[in-house]
């Protein structure tokens, strides 16, 4: 079928105007402050810089590139709370503290509901983020017209995403993730599916099979055939750099088919003996297959002309866990940063996504240790592309996908360890609850509760343990320490996702769209309006 992507998305972007007024938000790196001088001071400094906006380019297609953040289950107390503790770990109190995100000059409130779905998922919420068009929970690149699990709905359900669109209209192209690259929020870039848990065809159903669906894994290695079997005549040559973790949806069953650092016996899933590495080796010659820091430190982007990067047989392991990786994987700073560097070679410019898919895991452990750890690490990555691109040119924005049951409750006092336990102003001691135990400043409505692991820096080693009820004595627990899992409220084996908003970050050309409360299909409208991505790409498929 030879659609136009325009015809395909019968994308409207009515509404999408620009916007004279800026909100002004606070920001700061000093410590505390005796008086109210400092912060007369930062407003001040704010404003200038905010008002220095009222200049930007706001017609259509001012943006050159796109860098699109997603920061996976980043409700509003996770960023609130990875701030302070970012802060106390330089030296400061922590309130006051920003992240590198927090400085940008737009923000506003995203909504989050999947069409059928009051709390979301990543499926759905990525889908609708990337492709303009909100579906169903559970569902990758199709519509709510998709039934999931059945692979016969999926025809003629498909979804054209930013990314496609940014292939077809000639950018470079690239998304960077902490999990693995068939997990939901990187797959809905560039795959179809009636289920987000069909990663490799060992997961699918044997019906889906018979009916022809494609699994993820699959469809990111034939992602150019399968987008020019979509669109007859394009001029592409598929996405340029894709990392994360994974390996095992993409190797046979077979001890043969093991990476050097596999901690399994048969490393792969795929029941169909098919090694798909070597098939994306085999389509790109030219291109570089990574699995260790060794390789990754090895690519010189200037002469790179694709980068295929599997660094962990699962998801890539936490910030606070990688080193212990023993082949070694790089940070997701490290990998921003290299896929910038890569895709800018190209002088039509670029769209690149980047996740930090772990902060979802770490606080479905409730572990807030390692989610607050990744996302501080995450806003590491946000800098280094601020750093690295031209902000006249470059549209950035920050999001979460959806929050989770994160609490930050209590009285605790100024500068008190966010990790720790309630002290309130004007005592030396733990605050008591009713029960006359004390507790810890952050907590989880639900999941699998308290426990200490010490001086532990993997969070999913909770997954191995019975699940906590009730109430823990904390009188003697270092509820700051790695190891540490915060109580949850109702008991469950892991924590749920989030239905409230969650928020989103600009900069660049383009960004002054984000404002207000909008729904997170919005978000794709904003970066096609920004870089003109469907009129480009529907010139480039119509050129004769």
């Amino acid at each position: 079928m030879n659609n136009s992507p325009r015809t395909l998305l019968l994308l409207s972007l009515v509404g999408l105007t620009a916007c004279d007024s800026v909100e002004i938000a606070a920001t700061t790196t000093d410590l505390a402050h005796a008086d109210n001088s400092w912060y007369q001071d930062s407003a001040t400094t704010v404003l200038q810089r905010n008002h220095a906006w009222q200049n930007i380019q706001t017609k259509p297609g001012g943006a050159k590139n796109i860098i699109l953040f997603v920061g996976d289950g980043m409700s509003i107390a996770t960023v609130t709370a990875a701030r302070i503790l970012e802060g106390q770990q330089q030296g400061m109190p922590g309130e006051e503290n920003s992240l590198s995100f927090g400085k940008f000059p737009f923000s506003g409130l995203i909504k989050t509901y999947n069409v059928d779905s009051q709390t979301a998922d990543s499926a759905g919420t990525m889908t609708a983020i990337i492709s303009g068009v909100k579906t169903d929970k559970g569902l990758i690149g199709v519509s709510e017209n998709t039934n999931r699990g059945d692979c016969s709905s999926v025809a003629g359900n498909g979804l054209v995403t930013a990314l496609e669109l940014a292939e077809i209209a000639g950018l470079s192209t690239g998304f960077v993730t902490t999990t693995s690259v068939t997990h939901a929020t990187p797959a809905a870039t560039y795959a179809k599916s009636a289920d987000r848990d069909w990663e490799d065809i060992s997961d699918m159903p044997a019906q889906a099979l018979t009916q022809g669906c494609e699994d993820i894994a699959s469809q990111l290695v034939n992602f150019e055939s399968n987008l020019r079997e979509r669109f007859a005549g394009l001029d592409i040559n598929g996405i340029e750099v894709m990392m994360g973790g994974g390996r095992r949806h993409f190797l046979p069953a077979q001890a043969s088919a093991n990476s050097r650092d596999t901690s399994s016996a048969i490393e792969g899933d795929r029941t169909d003996g098919r090694n798909l590495i070597t098939e994306w080796q085999a389509t790109y010659p030219a291109g570089n297959y990574v699995d260790d820091q060794k390789g990754f430190d090895a690519l010189q982007p200037d002469s790179v002309k694709q980068v295929f990067a599997l660094f962990n047989e699962s998801h890539m392991l936490y910030e606070a866990d990688r080193g212990n990786d023993t082949a070694g994987e790089p940070s997701l700073t490290q990998m921003t940063t290299k896929a910038i560097d890569v895709l800018d070679n190209n002088q039509q410019g670029f769209f690149l996504m980047v996740e930090s898919g772990r902060i979802d895991h770490g606080h479905h452990a409730n572990s807030a240790y390692n989610a607050l750890t990744d996302t501080i690490e995450f806003s590491r990555a946000i800098q280094a592309a601020v750093d690295n691109t031209d902000p006249s040119e470059t549209l950035i924005i920050v999001t979460a996908d959806h929050g989770h049951v994160f609490a930050f409750a209590g009285y605790a006092k100024r500068g008190n360890p966010i990790l720790g336990k309630v002290i309130e102003v004007g005592s030396d001691s733990e605050a008591l609850a009713h029960d006359g135990l004390p507790y810890s400043t952050l907590s989880y409505i639900n999941g699998p509760g308290f426990h200490d692991f010490g001086s532990e820096t993997n969070a999913d080693k909770v997954y191995y343990t019975k699940v906590f009820n009730g109430r823990a004595d904390l009188t003697d627990v270092d509820t700051q320490a790695s190891g540490f899992h915060q109580e949850s409220l109702v008991p469950m084996g892991w924590d749920t996702h989030s239905g409230e908003d969650v928020s989103i970050y600009a900069t660049g050309p383009g960004a002054h769209l984000v404002t207000g409360t909008q729904e997170q299909s919005a978000i794709f409208h904003i970066m096609n309006f920004a870089a003109n991505l469907v009129p480009r790409a529907d010139a480039a498929v119509q050129k004769p």
